[in-house]
């Protein structure tokens, strides 16, 4: 079973380990990392971590997922190109500018949360534990 992920995966912590691990459990995991310029344009700020650093880290931690770039105008491309079985979202995740969960051509599910008080990005960012 293919399972398809999508996220920034900024400064990865343990809030996005039990996520991506709680997703491997699943199937055959694909992760979607966001490109830099697409984190800018959604997010309104640029990630503390480059594309390639962020790629380089998830591949480290999950040698044995495919884990890609996404696509910069078209974020539908790599559901098109996967054809994964389950999309999981993040707890909180919402979907980029003008995708909708039925855009999709399999089931979407939205992953539990791990300590959301303490494994957060943007608590992170804050210098919050």
């Amino acid at each position: 079973m293919k399972i398809l992920v999508f996220g920034t995966f900024d400064q990865l912590h343990p809030g996005h380990l039990f996520f991506l691990n709680e997703a491997r459990k699943r199937g055959e995991l694909h992760i979607v990392i966001a490109r830099d310029s697409n984190v800018e344009r959604i997010k309104g700020r640029s990630a503390s971590e480059s594309q390639k650093e962020r790629k380089s880290a998830v591949e480290k931690a999950f040698p044995d997922a495919q884990v890609i770039l996404g696509e910069s105008e078209d974020f539908l491309v790599p559901v098109r190109n996967i054809h994964p079985d389950l999309i999981i979202l993040g707890y909180d995740q919402r979907l980029p500018p003008g995708v909708q969960e039925t855009d999709f051509s399999c089931p979407v599910e939205r992953s539990s949360a791990m300590e959301p008080s303490k494994y957060k990005s943007s608590l992170r960012r804050r210098g919050l534990p």
